[in-house]
């Protein structure tokens, strides 16, 4: 039995890999399908990398659960921290008087600006769990401890019948070749919606899918990473201290300086609307991330790597970032991505026959997961591919379906 998996980032990649643990005998029949010529141009490659346990509403609540685990068991197994920077952080919320919070919920932050900060269940007023790193001061909320946030880094067919091949073109040798579908899952993110209506014209469904797109900086500061423990630290060499050179030279002390993540409210340049900027310092590579500038109307591209940067959203940014880090803050990469949302506010992870009838039969989507799909991803894979088996995952994703 063969699946077509088309779109190549974060969740088709986790979908990929978990059909083929649960089916070894069976993996060469698993084809990833990518219209971009890179890898995780979109958010899979340009999102924060914020991971949370239990941030989620009651919907997406096993979901959330599942996949913080299958990501903290994932980077145990494969050395995470190293590879793709898995750390455990502390969320937290930073209140200043600049800016008051337009408000909204943790479900529609992305529609009214409001920070993400407000899903989190429970807040605790203290300053002391303030980043070293971060230069503006102010009112510090701890939303969650490292227990249960973290961070990782970067044919055809006929209305009487489903689909059984596809025919997939190379664009770089413009050479044509055929594939046969048994199953297909649709894990194109913000494009999801175009790709389905593209691929099964004669279906009037449409996958209720749309684009939000968000600008963010790399940054670099030298207040962050600290300076490694030395032999005149009380705690230098406790276990949960102990310091290991890495690949690149620097020691590991996340125990000691854990990472932050940061959410904040503050005004966007030229606009004085409030928007909400969230930082995350990262290990083992020493960068923060800045981000929460979203646009609901910033055109989607064709593809992926065709992005524009827009410039206004760039310096509003740069502002951001020297008032919070300080002057001395360089940036490092600035880029635009586009992240799929739904006006639910939830992901559509499931089935198609139900709403496709014939057409539908053995396709699947897996999209809309806003700001979450890192967080969500590995659970996400794994639930569908729990689905292309024949198996059940109503207990995680019952309530996600199209």
């Amino acid at each position: 039995m063969s699946t077509v998996i088309i779109g190549a980032g974060i969740i088709g990649v986790s979908t990929a890999y978990y059909l083929s643990k649960s089916d070894p005998s069976n993996a060469d029949q698993v084809y990833l399908v990518e219209a971009s010529p890179d890898l995780f141009a979109s958010a899979s490659g340009f999102a924060g990398g914020f991971l949370a346990e239990d941030w989620f509403s009651p919907s997406l609540s096993n979901l959330g659960k599942l996949s913080f685990r299958l990501h903290k068991e994932l980077a145990q197994a494969h050395n995470g921290h190293e590879l793709w920077g898995y750390s455990q952080s502390t969320g937290t919320s930073l209140a200043e008087e600049t800016v008051e919070s337009n408000g909204g919920s943790g479900a529609d932050w992305l529609r009214e600006g409001a920070s993400r900060a407000e899903a989190a269940k429970n807040t605790d007023p203290n300053s002391s769990h303030a980043p070293q790193w971060l230069k503006s001061k102010g009112e510090f909320d701890v939303l969650s401890s490292g227990e249960t946030t973290a961070q990782c880094r970067r044919s055809s067919s006929s209305a009487e019948s489903p689909i059984s091949a596809l025919q997939i073109r190379n664009t770089a040798t413009d050479t044509t070749e055929s594939i046969p579908c048994d199953h297909l899952v649709i894990a194109t993110g913000a494009w999801s919606s175009q790709v389905l209506s593209t691929l099964f014209p004669e279906s009037k469904y449409r996958l209720p899918v749309t684009s939000l797109a968000g600008h963010s900086l790399v940054l670099r500061t030298p207040h962050w990473p600290p300076k490694p423990l030395d032999q005149t630290d009380p705690v230098a060499h406790g276990p949960a201290d102990s310091t290991t050179t890495t690949t690149n030279g620097r020691e590991k002390t996340a125990a000691r300086h854990p990472c932050h993540a940061v959410f904040t409210t503050e005004a966007a340049s030229g606009t004085g609307e409030a928007y909400s900027p969230e930082l995350f310092s990262r290990m083992p590579n020493g960068e923060v991330y800045l981000a929460g500038l979203n646009s609901a109307t910033y055109p989607l591209p064709r593809v992926a790597n065709e992005r524009r940067i827009d410039e206004a959203s760039i310096a509003t940014l740069k502002k951001t970032a020297k008032r919070l880090l300080g002057d001395d803050v360089e940036v490092v990469r600035e880029s635009v991505c586009w992240r799929p949302v739904t006006r639910r506010g939830t992901p559509f992870v499931g089935g198609l026959e139900g709403k496709m009838g014939a057409l539908g039969k053995g396709v699947y989507v897996a999209a809309g997961h806003g700001a979450w799909g890192i967080s969500l991803s590995l659970g996400t894979g794994w639930c569908v591919a729990r689905m292309v088996g024949g198996g059940d995952a109503g207990e995680w994703v019952g309530r996600l379906g199209v």
